[in-house]
């Protein structure tokens, strides 16, 4: 096997083993950056109703007070303006959903499927917790959801939400008796959760992924280049030269010209070498001869 090949044999080993190192390392770095990137997307839509549901307070519910002593309006409800709004944000991005679950909702709607009940009681076990971060695979491909718990912490919210008795009348026209009620201050009933799909983000990482494998295989492959033009220029063919004169001489060609020497590398040093032991062999020839 000749200089070259185990040259380049050496340095593709070297490729393939670094390769795959930094392939599992910006795999990794990569994806942790897709999923912070859908983190940091539920946050904003989280914030985007907290938003709402702060605006409603200040602003809706100071506004429509007077009508409210007559009949119930829904939409002075902090959790109703915030689901109604970004029910419309789901219409126009239908994988992208924001939810007031509660395990017993006084509107039907708000009904906690199995997923999101499970949320809930995660919350309700540990009131430590204020914040769940879940994956889950749905029929459009893998899901995000970030939740925060719900609790009534205002006895205000208990006038609509002890018992159907205590409740206004039109509250009850609107939704009936059967949910909502039996709260209690401090009681976990619900969770806001945000989900957000991540196929987007993972397959923008997953293109990113692959354009640096790829840019790193073409550095890799002009760098290979450039170093067999070196080591042929600077290596082999000095090397090939010096190995057929070498030849030529042990076969009794003691004649030629000398190797010209350029630099001071170890090449160069062979070639002066080499010319060095020529001239002596031609010399001891001359004097043998005489």
């Amino acid at each position: 096997m000749g200089l070259r090949a185990k040259f380049n044999l050496t340095m593709l080993a070297a490729f393939i083993i670094g390769l795959g190192l930094a392939a599992a390392i910006s795999w990794r770095v990569i994806n942790d950056a897709a999923r912070e990137e859908v983190i940091e997307e539920a946050r904003i839509i989280a914030a985007e109703a907290a938003a709402v549901r702060d605006y409603t307070v200040k602003e809706i519910e100071p506004l429509l007070a007077a009508q409210s002593r007559n009949r119930f309006l829904p939409h002075t409800i902090p959790a109703f303006a915030a689901v109604t709004t970004q029910r419309e944000f789901s219409r126009r991005f239908p994988n992208y959903t924001y939810r007031e679950a509660a395990l017993n909702p006084t509107n039907p709607a708000d009904k906690a499927t199995p997923e999101e009940a499970a949320v809930i009681e995660r919350f309700r076990q540990d009131p430590g917790l204020n914040t769940l971060i879940t994956t889950r695979d749905t029929p459009a491909g893998q899901t995000l959801s970030i939740a925060s718990p719900e609790k009534i912490q205002n006895k205000e919210c208990l006038v609509c939400h002890s018992t159907p008795d205590a409740a206004p009348a039109s509250m009850i026209d609107i939704y009936g008796p059967q949910g909502g009620f039996g709260w209690q201050v401090n009681e976990t009933v619900g969770a806001q959760i945000v989900s957000v799909p991540m196929d987007v983000a993972r397959d923008r990482a997953k293109a990113t992924f692959f354009t640096f494998l790829g840019g790193v295989s073409a550095v890799f492959a002009l760098s290979l280049l450039l170093l067999n033009v070196l080591l042929h220029f600077m290596v082999i063919r000095p090397i090939t030269a010096i190995s057929r004169r070498a030849t030529e001489v042990s076969t009794g060609g003691a004649g030629g010209e000398e190797f010209e020497v350029k630099g001071s590398d170890e090449v160069a040093s062979l070639a002066q070498s080499f010319n060095r032991m020529s001239r002596s062999l031609a010399t001891a020839m001359k004097m043998l001869d005489s």
